[in-house]
């Protein structure tokens, strides 16, 4: 159970890099690993020798501790390690590893080992090949672990996603163990420890079981070619495959054996002898039909097809030549995409639309094109106003179309899973699968597949495509995570702006934001929505700090750029921009609420900060909260002064100083609303220790005190609601404390280091309600 626990650790270490979103993210997260045992947040760099140079670290260089043929910091000078701005330096292990530790190096070695080797197969096929013999290798040599999609006949080899997902296009697979290619069982023997018997491609076909081709090789007088000396490569059906056939194709075959089923299996044929590792990528081979081209695809998951028939059984060998066995009849490709869009009567639209678009001739040309095709029923689906719309607009009908267009070409049987492809267009396309059926953005909406021309394939699908480019804001909005909002535009009579060639902006609140509030369609509600509309187009990726934005309803929006959030007033960004045709949208976490006054205004329009507004004013704070400035207030309300003995209160009531000092410690010279609040987020208050912040279950809590209302804005900071008065971690619960930190995976050594300074500083403290101290 060790090794297992151990080999999964290694697994999911190298797997967690490689799912970096770049590879610069992926070199940073192998420095995170490295320097996770010293605390959270801390990355690993290497340092070359006599530099200055300094390196995140990654797997390679972390092990032969060397850049650029120099080496970097070794025992004796150690690694650098950056944490939180400064760097520190830690001595790595010692130079002897015993026991426990040698076996969890040797394990991890090993399943980097087992890893590497899938990675250097020849290729993606060979990996998973290899991957499926390690998974089979228990159960003797030569055997391979299979995985069949629970109620079909599909099978495949496993990669190590699949394995352990036990899922392939969404569906339960079962896992069985077969011989790998080229061997058999024998009898008494574990496993399949021999080699198929070398024989001529006809009696090849018998042994590894496509009977049926073997069968319409000798009716179409194929089998004296097949049985002679050559060379040849022959990509045999499977017995599912030619029993799939319409009923038509395959008597109009069979009733002409000498022509067209002749024709037929020598389309199938290749005139020299090629392995998998022969198929790449984007190859095409003449055919023994008139030379006719076979197409070659070699996807990165290891799925390999022929004209998008899938290889389910490769390098058979023969002694005149090899045979694959593929999983469907595979026919002649002699017109181009865009000749087969022009034939179909059921893509009249498209053709039209296409043409209209000045994109024939993309279609035309060379190229290795994936096109879902809507039908004339998918088009006739849209309201008409908005297909008019598209039609009559060049740059939206361009888009639309791009949409449609995969860069690369994908045959349905390379889907095995969801997968982001780039269109044309620039945006992506989530592809995946649901058993048989081909998805798209998780819909079903592929009704016919594999339909292949000399510079792509077409699937035809039954719902159109639309670009958010070609929307306008309107239909940005309607039906999404923002309908609620979408509905309120509508009532307050701004329609127009959203459906329009207006370059504006709209700041479209989750409907989550609208949950306690209410949707009465009064003035002020009239107005604040005019004030969710910006006057300029903007992306989020161009706002900076300070930056003022001028809504249609006359106010001037501030944005506010966090570590991790970007916010406009109250509102933080939550999603991707939305990028209309003419206009933008950005989706905001809460509903606009712009300042109306100095944070004393706010507390002052508030009855609920009666006490701390007379505190403020006894404490001579009164001018500090009305000036210029960025504050954030966690501001006590009457209930957390009630809270407090009458005698204490009084007593702090009548001295100033003490009082301004208490209020200090509730006012942090930085602007920060709740949406910008992460995990142990930490604040310098105007007087005192730092205060630490953080969000659990969407709630805002400060020092562990719960926030009750947050973001009351101010034209000079932010107001928080608490309920409690704040006082400093130093009277903190020891063991939310330890927890806290389990949580952050700090060592019981850093642990019990950060208790023991927090029980000092509690010993120091004369007064412990001071925050000074």
């Amino acid at each position: 159970m060790k090794r297992l626990t151990l080999f999964a650790l290694a697994i999911t270490l190298i797997a967690t890099a490689f799912a970096a979103k770049s590879p610069y993210q992926a070199v940073l997260q192998h420095s995170r690993i490295r320097g996770r045992p010293h605390g959270p947040n801390v990355c690993a760099m290497q340092k070359i020798q006599g530099t200055d140079k300094k390196y995140f670290t990654n797997c390679k260089q972390w092990y032969h501790r060397k850049i650029c043929g120099k080496p970097t910091p070794s025992q004796s000078t150690g690694v650098s390690v950056f944490k939180a701005g400064r760097c520190r330096t830690h001595r790595r292990c010692g130079v002897r590893v015993q026991g426990h530790k040698m076996k969890r190096l040797t394990l991890f070695a090993l399943a980097i080992t087992l890893i590497a080797t899938a990675f250097a197969a020849k290729s993606p096929y060979q990996a998973v090949l290899q991957h499926s013999r390690i998974r089979g290798r228990p159960h003797g040599p030569n055997v391979c672990a299979m995985q069949k999609i629970q109620g079909t006949d599909k099978k495949y080899f496993t990669n190590c996603k699949q394995w352990y997902h036990r899922k392939i296009c969404g569906k339960p697979t079962v896992i069985s163990y077969e011989c790998c290619p080229g061997y058999e069982k024998a009898i008494g023997e574990k496993g399949c420890p021999a080699a198929l018997p070398l024989v001529n491609i006809y009696k090849t076909l018998g042994v590894i079981g496509a009977t049926t081709t073997k069968m319409y090789s000798e009716r179409a007088k194929l089998q004296e070619e097949i049985e002679g000396p050559g060379s040849f490569t022959f990509f045999a059906p499977s017995n599912e495959a030619w029993a799939a056939l319409p009923t038509e194709i395959l008597d109009a075959l069979v009733s002409n054996v000498n022509i067209e089923l002749l024709n037929a299996l020598h389309y199938h044929m290749i005139n020299k002898r090629l392995t998998s590792d022969d198929l790449k990528h984007g190859a095409a081979f003449p055919s023994m039909y008139q030379d006719f081209d076979v197409h070659i695809h070699h996807y990165s998951n290891g799925i390999v097809t022929v004209n998008c028939a899938r290889l389910v059984k490769t390098d058979q060998h023969a002694t005149n030549g090899i045979v694959h066995v593929v999983d469907r009849v595979i026919t002649a490709i002699t017109n181009n995409v865009n000749s087969l869009i022009d034939t179909d009567d059921d893509l009249d639209t498209l053709r039209t639309a296409v043409a209209a678009a000045g994109l024939t001739s993309l279609l035309e040309n060379e190229g290795s094109y994936t096109i879902f095709a809507p039908t004339n029923e998918a088009f006739e689906k849209i309201p008409p106003e908005t297909l008019t719309r598209i039609l009559g607009d060049p740059v939206a009908l361009k888009d639309l179309l791009n949409y449609h267009i995969l860069k690369n070409l994908h045959c349905s049987e390379s889907i095995v899973a969801g997968t982001p492809l780039e269109t044309l267009q620039g945006s992506v396309l989530e592809v995946g699968c649901d058993g048989e059926e081909m998805t798209i953005n998780g819909k079903a909406v592929v009704m016919q597949k594999d339909k292949l021309g000399t510079n792509g394939v077409v699937h035809y699908i039954n719902e159109l495509l639309i670009p958010d480019s070609a929307k306008t804001l309107l239909e940005l909005a309607e039906g999404s995570v923002v309908s609620t909002a979408s509905k309120l535009f509508k009532d307050a009579g701004l329609t127009d702006h959203l459906i329009g060639s207006e370059a504006v902006t709209l700041i479209a609140p989750l409907n989550d934001a609208f949950k306690d509030k209410s949707l009465a369609m009064t003035p002020d509600m009239k107005k604040m929505l005019r004030n969710h509309i910006l006057k300029e187009r903007f992306s989020s990726k161009s706002l900076y700090h300070g930056q003022e934005l001028e809504t249609l309803g006359g106010m001037k929006l501030r944005v506010f750029v966090f570590r991790d959030n970007l916010c406009i007033e109250n509102a933080c960004i939550a999603a991707h921009d939305k990028n209309g045709r003419f206009a933008n949208m950005f989706i905001v976490d809460k509903f606009l609420t712009p300042p109306m006054g100095t944070v004393m205004d706010v507390l002052k329009a508030d009855d609920r900060f009666s006490t701390l507004v007379g505190a403020i004013q006894t404490a001579g704070l009164t001018e500090l909260l009305n000036k210029k400035g960025t504050y954030t207030f966690f501001a006590p309300t009457n209930a957390a002064f009630s809270a407090v003995p009458s005698a204490d209160l009084n007593k702090l009531m009548r001295e100033p100083k003490e009082l301004a000092s208490l209020l200090k410690y509730h006012i942090g010279d930085e602007f920060l609303v709740s949406g910008a609040v992460t995990s142990h987020t930490r604040m310098k208050p105007l007087e005192g220790d730092k205060l630490e912040l953080g969000a659990r279950n969407s709630t805002i809590y400060v020092n562990r005190v719960p926030i009750i209302e947050g973001d009351l804005m101010a034209t000079n900071g932010v107001v928080h609601a608490v309920d409690v008065i704040i006082k400093p971690l130093l009277m903190a619960d020891f063991k939310t404390l330890l927890q806290e930190a389990s949580e952050r995976y700090e060592s019981a050594y850093r642990i019990m280091i950060r208790i023991a300074c927090q029980t000092a500083k509690l010993l120091k403290s004369r007064d412990f309600g001071a925050p000074n101290r």
